[in-house]
């Protein structure tokens, strides 16, 4: 079981290469000490490696936040994540 409850991705500027993803994640309570910056981005370099996402797409900076806004239906708001973090 992934030591974080829900997580998101989305694109934010930079001045370098236009636009690199930010992964919002929020731990979960049982298994918060097990989830880290590096254990996260050494996942998905395991995927990168593999050709399955490109090195690009590991997130530089990730935040852990306590909870990700959803929209009337239960999804995620990438919307207002974009207004609040981008």
């Amino acid at each position: 079981m992934p030591a974080f409850a829900e997580a998101a991705v989305i694109g934010v500027k930079d001045d370098k290469w236009g636009e690199r993803p930010l992964a919002l994640v929020v731990k979960r309570s049982s298994g918060a000490n097990g989830v880290s910056d590096a254990a996260i981005k050494d996942h998905l370099k395991m995927f990168a490696d593999k050709g399955v996402i490109s090195k690009y797409g590991i997130p530089q900076n990730i935040l852990f936040v306590d909870s990700i806004p959803k929209t009337s239906v239960g999804k995620i708001n990438k919307k207002e994540l974009r207004e609040r973090y981008g």
